[in-house]
Order: C-alpha cells, then structure tokens, then sequence
C-alpha cells in the first residue's frame, strides 16, 4: 500500500471505496486456498494484511517494508501480525504484493528474489496499475517506474518461476473517466505532479463502492481494460 495515497484518501482505508473494494477482490481470491502463513512485501501500513487475517484461516502475516523503524510484533486477535524491514527466508504459504512492483526499478530481480526464497506450492498475489499510455502526474508522484498490462505482468511472474493461476483487470468502471482525465492531464499538463485519490463524501464513497461490488460478480473475465491488473500465480511443486 502507498502511504500518500493512504493519507490523501482520508488515512482510513477500510472506509474508502477503492481500498474497501481492492480488499474485498483480493480476498475473494483467497478464498479456497491453504493459507496459515502468509507474507505481505512492501506491505506499508499493513492495511491489506490486517485483511487477511480477520478474513482467512491464516495464523500469521509478517509484513515486510524498508520503510519500518524498527522490527515488532502486534497482535491481532489471537493472530500474529510481524513488522519486519526485511526477511532472508520465506517460509509461507502465499505472497502478497499490492502495488509494489510498479516502484521498483528493477522489478525482474526483485520478484526474481522472493522467488528464490518461496517453497514449492507457496503462491503469490499481485496488483499492479494498468497500462502505460495511462502515465500520468498520478505516477509521478507516487515515484512509479512503470504501468503494466497483463501480458507484461505474465512475462514477468513467469519468468520468476511461478505457473499462472489466474489474471485479469479490475476497477473497469472506473477505467473510462480515469483514462479521460489521465490523458487529458498529458495533454494540457500544469502545476506540479499529484495523486488522483481523494477522500468523497459518504454518498460518492458508497456509490462508487458498490459499482465495484457489481463488476466483482464478472470480473475474471475482464482482460480488456481496468485500472489495475490482478494475477495469482504458483510456484510449481509439492
């Protein structure tokens, strides 16, 4: 999770619509899945990751960030939640990356690192922003390298090591007037670079959230056109 997105959509996540939403997507992936220990990289406030485990069978989530002052544990229930600057191993059963990948310049070697410490059978969760031609001051200031499309997302998880278990995009309602003011800001640029999050009122926030609620009924089988791209993967073996 970014932090300045964080702050300028009010510092409440689980009330904001597009953090409520992406949180409620992930977890529909999870669904299903073994999960008891689970690792949350670039994790931030730890927002996602206090997700998964109100909402999964997962005992513990270690959170790593470089960002962290300092290593620590919290508790949450009769879970473990881990604060952790960084991890030589990665003894879990999935990884989550929200949002990550984009910030990091070399993004190969990165995954490629993590990819190298997962057992056989641990998968991975990733979300990243959608597609190049929608670059924009919104990157900028959040100090992206990149946007990706699905394809581009493959060839680099793939090439990680991990078998794809499922892809596609998602926020797609949101797609066409994001994609109108983001080109329309490369076009008729000014000021200085900022985020397109913002906190709305209780009317706005509700109502785009329940838009994101009906797309989530379809949303695997969008591999058109979205804000973000989703992938789940698997490291083959036991």
């Amino acid at each position: 999770m970014d932090l300045k997105e964080l702050e300028l959509a009010g510092g409440d996540a689980a009330s904001h619509w597009y953090y409520r939403a992406k949180s409620e997507m992930m977890l529909s992936h999870l669904h299903g899945l073994k999960l008891d220990s689970v690792m949350d990289i670039g994790s931030g406030s730890g927002f996602f990751a206090r997700q998964i485990l109100q909402n999964t069978s997962s005992r513990e989530v270690t959170c790593v960030d470089l960002g962290y002052d300092a290593d620590l544990d919290e508790e949450v229930g009769a879970k473990t939640l881990r604060f952790v600057r960084s991890v030589e191993t990665a003894d879990c059963d999935l990884m989550v990356m929200m949002d990550v990948l984009e910030h990091i310049e070399d993004d190969v070697g990165f995954l490629s690192d993590y990819a190298g410490m997962a057992q056989p059978g641990t998968h991975l969760f990733v979300t990243v922003p959608a597609f190049q031609f929608l670059w924009s001051g919104h990157d900028v200031f959040l100090e992206h390298f990149r946007r990706y499309t699905l394809g581009s997302l493959t060839r680099l998880v793939r090439g990680a090591g991990f078998d794809i278990v499922r892809s596609h995009y998602f926020f797609g309602a949101a797609f066409p007037l994001a994609a109108m003011l983001r080109l329309k800001d490369r076009l008729l640029p000014g000021g200085e670079p900022e985020s397109s999050m913002r906190s709305h009122s209780p009317l706005v926030n509700n109502m785009a959230y329940r838009v994101c609620r009906v797309e989530m009924a379809l949303m695997t089988l969008n591999r058109f056109a979205g804000l973000s791209a989703v992938m789940l993967a698997r490291k083959p073996g036991a």
